[in-house]
């Protein structure tokens, strides 16, 4: 079975956000961060080389494949920002009241398990702290530590 390709670093979450590059990405950056370690309580770590992760999970599929990854977290990409909230991908609830926060939120894009914001302009702050709030629990819920 392959090995994760996304795991913990020792990179500096604050030296990484101080490079983001353009200027705007990175006050949005900063906005985020603040925002996740308020609902989250947690400090950030690096997973990865781009991945500003809140607290950790350990999974096991089905499959057999297993690993661990930050419980919430986001990326600042230079296109869009990228949103791990997963809690609504691992439980159907969490789902439908993911559905009703995004049609609240303004202009973003949803994938496979991300959540997508050019910027936090486009988007209402107030709902995305619902958002990671009600994320948060679900994770904790589901994979206790």
């Amino acid at each position: 079975m392959s090995e994760n390709k996304t795991k913990p670093t020792q990179v500096s979450v604050e030296d990484f956000i101080e490079a983001v590059e353009p200027a705007a990405k990175r006050e949005d950056a900063k906005v985020l961060d603040a925002l996740f370690r308020k609902v989250t309580g947690e400090e950030p770590q690096m997973w990865g080389p781009s991945i500003i992760g809140y607290g950790s999970y350990h999974y096991k599929y089905e499959s057999g494949r297993e690993g661990d990854m930050c419980r919430s977290g986001f990326s600042p990409r230079k296109a869009k920002h990228s949103l791990y909230l997963m809690g609504g991908y691992c439980d159907d609830i969490t789902a439908k009241k993911r559905e009703a926060f995004l049609k609240r939120l303004g202009k973003h894009k949803t994938g496979a398990s991300c959540l997508y914001v050019n910027k936090l302009a486009d988007i209402d702050l107030q709902v995305l702290e619902e958002m990671i709030a009600t994320d948060w629990e679900t994770m904790n819920r589901i994979y206790p530590e």
